[in-house]
């Protein structure tokens, strides 16, 4: 017996699709029902190590690895069988299945959707044979007029699953009926006849006042408007793609709060890790991309990246190597993760051309780790266990702290053979070293580090919302808003 499946189509990017099939996953999971999340395709840097076919490890995008645990499920390269991760503004990696297809890459658009559409299809019918219930993550909006016909993220999926559809827009933003509207009469028939309900997400003020917009747009469509969602920044699940807001969520701030500084360029990844910082009371999270942000923080954090030796020309010509430098000859606290790790060493070489076909990762680094990274074809993707060694200086509070992450790069990394070595600062469980320090200057290899609760006690003695009661506040927040009924109607 097939499955049934719900599906969030929005009007447009960022309508709170990633958000509300989250919550979704863990209200349907909590009613005892075998739930999986599915996305046919996501375009994002934002990735996390999961178990793929074959006993190899393979990647995801962040969202559905969210809303895997959100569903209670574990996290596969099922759930998002095809991953995009963008290198420059008119190319991007293809990932299909959890595995680099470096043949897909140069194929163009629409011949490249029919070419992936047979690997989501399977997935999709697999979860579906599976599972009680797919909860399924369109992407940007179904009525791209442009893209429609080789467009298989949003309808076609639909169709396949047959699919009860919401359609979220983001109200706050304006036009939201407009948004709603055109949206539903783009469609052909047959699709629109999928569409069971609207959802207007991130209203503030008097929900009565909409009316009556809802039964006019009914009356227009046919199609009811089952929920009003308020504006609530404060959920704790971490935002999909783009930098978020640096607006503490933690609650009441400290006296004087710890100032941490990510610099934000062009093609950071993995940003998602770094949500549970915005959710401590004591530290004031923020994006910075000009030498002047800098200015009286305590750390300076360099995240991943998509293309190292291009963000690392782009930090040197906003004059942030400058800035990074000063900030470390004085004590400052620097930590690199990742891609960031890899800028903070002394070369970048990239003999295959892998990181950067134009050549930019040859050349060096930030000098600030006696370190060199050579770029090898194969991907590393492993969960990993890391212990950090005897630390010093303002990481001093690391000293053995265990906690468990993920590493995925392309790059090796050794020290210098002609320099003073570093200080191991991480190994995993096989002894193998993921991190190195030397003086206020840490660089590590192993993603997920203030994801852990011992890393934040020992940091900040703090402690935040674990994600599973995330999960239940997505939950519980439907809850309040959505009626059971509603809910329990898109599944008989």
């Amino acid at each position: 017996m097939t499955g049934k499946a719900i599906m969030v189509l929005g009007t447009t990017s960022g309508a709170g699709k990633s958000w509300l099939a989250t919550a979704l996953c863990r209200w349907y999971a909590r009613r005892g029902l075998r739930v999986a999340p599915f996305k046919a395709q996501n375009m994002s840097n934002n990735a996390r190590v999961v178990p793929a076919p074959g006993g190899r490890m393979g990647e995801i995008g962040s969202a559905q690895y969210f809303q895997a645990l959100a569903a209670r499920a574990v996290p596969e390269v099922r759930h998002n069988p095809v991953l995009l991760k963008p290198e420059a503004d008119t190319r991007s990696q293809v990932v299909v299945m959890g595995e680099v297809r470096r043949d897909l890459a140069e194929v163009p658009w629409r011949r490249r959707s029919e070419a992936l559409w047979p690997h989501a299809r399977q997935a999709l019918a697999s979860l579906q044979a599976e599972h009680d219930l797919v909860v399924i993550e369109g992407a940007g909006s179904p009525a791209e007029i442009n893209l429609h016909a080789s467009d298989y993220v949003n309808m076609r999926t639909a169709r396949a699953a047959q699919a009860a559809c919401l359609l979220v827009t983001d109200i706050d933003r304006g036009g939201a009926f407009a948004h709603l509207y055109g949206t539903h009469q783009l469609l052909p028939p047959d699709e629109r006849a999928l569409i069971r309900g609207f959802v207007l997400n991130r209203f503030r003020g008097d929900a009565g006042l909409l009316s009556p917009g809802p039964e006019m747009l009914e009356q227009l469509t046919g199609v009811p408007t089952l929920a009003v969602l308020p504006m609530w920044r404060e959920h704790g699940l971490p935002e999909e793609d783009g930098v978020f807001d640096d607006r503490s969520t933690g609650g009441a701030a400290a006296a004087r709060p710890l100032r941490v500084a990510v610099v934000a360029y062009p093609r950071l990844s993995n940003l998602d890790e770094f949500q549970p910082l915005r959710n401590l009371a004591g530290v004031r999270l923020s994006w910075v991309r000009h030498p002047h942000e800098l200015d009286g923080v305590d750390w300076i954090i360099l995240p991943g990246s998509k293309h190292t030796g291009a963000d690392l020309a782009w930090l040197r010509a906003q004059r942030l190597d400058a800035a990074i430098a000063r900030h470390a000859a004085a004590g400052g606290a620097v930590l690199g993760i990742c891609g960031g790790l890899q800028m903070l060493g002394e070369a970048l070489v990239d003999l295959h051309g892998i990181d950067s076909p134009g050549g930019e990762s040859n050349g060096p680094g930030l000098g600030l780790l006696p370190l060199v990274t050579l770029f090898e074809p194969d991907k590393l993707l492993a969960p990993t266990q890391a212990t950090f060694a005897a630390l010093s200086g303002p990481w001093a509070a690391l000293s053995g702290v265990r906690f468990d992450g993920y590493e995925i790069h392309h790059g090796r990394t050794a020290p210098h053979a002609d320099l003073p070595a570093p200080a191991v600062a991480l190994r995993n469980a096989a002894g193998e070293v993921l991190g190195w320090q030397r003086g206020p200057v840490l660089g590590l290899y192993a993603h997920g580090l203030f994801e852990s609760p011992t890393v934040l006690r020992a940091l900040f003695g703090a402690q935040v919302r674990t994600l599973d009661a995330v999960f239940d506040g997505l939950a519980d927040f439907l809850d309040r808003h959505v009626a059971p009924d509603t809910l329990e109607a898109l599944i008989r």
